[in-house]
């Protein structure tokens, strides 16, 4: 199969395209990848600075989605499923496997690309806001680098909490995909801080504060 290799711990500039043999793990889902999400763990790792430091050469890739090939039978996962999938390594790959425990199946809503970039920024934001946060219907959220994978998601769990959303963002652009996500309101830090979120609160500023960084 062609995977996406580092090969050296010099970032992006490490990958590199190679054929490989296929991963072999009979207690584990098996996956033809249909797509697989790029998330800040990835960019650590290809730079030797995540907590999780895989030998040289490896492949890449926390989070994919896919087709289930085959999957042990008390998994509850069968082939020809669309399954998404967190697989910590081997996604950047043409096949992954993965633990059924971190394996769900794709909604027919759901594109393939944004299955693949769905469990780790939307599983965080998630466990911030509800489940350490507690955040309740009616209270303020200011999500900081709303304009990101986890801060849109953040914007867009806040919202289904029943919450008012604060965007804070560095530039048109991220508060146009803060706008999009579903953010009420938008903070550009490079006009104001602090000051505009009270003004934007009514003088409140905010119950919860997200800061993905």
């Amino acid at each position: 199969m062609r995977a996406q290799q580092i090969e050296r711990l010099d970032g992006p500039d490490g990958l590199r395209m190679v054929d490989t043999a296929e991963p072999r793990r009979d207690d584990h889902v098996v996956i033809d990848v249909s797509a697989a999400g790029v998330s800040f763990p990835d960019l650590l790792m290809s730079r030797g600075l995540y907590q999780v430091k895989p030998p040289l050469p490896f492949v890449p890739g926390v989070e994919v989605a896919g087709t289930v090939r085959r999957a042990p039978a008390a998994s509850g996962f069968t082939a020809g499923e669309t399954v998404m999938a967190f697989t910590m390594l081997g996604g950047f790959a043409e096949v992954a496997t993965a633990d059924a425990a971190v394996t769900r199946r794709v909604p027919q809503q759901l594109s393939a690309e944004a299955a693949a970039g769905f469990l780790m920024n939307y599983h965080t934001a998630h466990f911030a806001l509800a489940r350490r946060a507690h955040v309740r219907e009616g209270e303020t959220v200011a999500v900081h680098g709303a304009g990101g994978g986890v801060g849109t998601a953040a914007v867009q769990v806040a919202r289904g909490l029943g919450a008012r959303v604060v965007a804070v963002v560095s530039s048109d652009e991220k508060a146009v995909v803060a706008r999009r996500a579903g953010a009420h309101e938008i903070v550009d830090t490079r006009s104001g801080g602090a000051d505009t979120l009270r003004a934007v609160t009514e003088g409140r500023g905010a119950d919860v504060i997200l800061d993905p960084v």
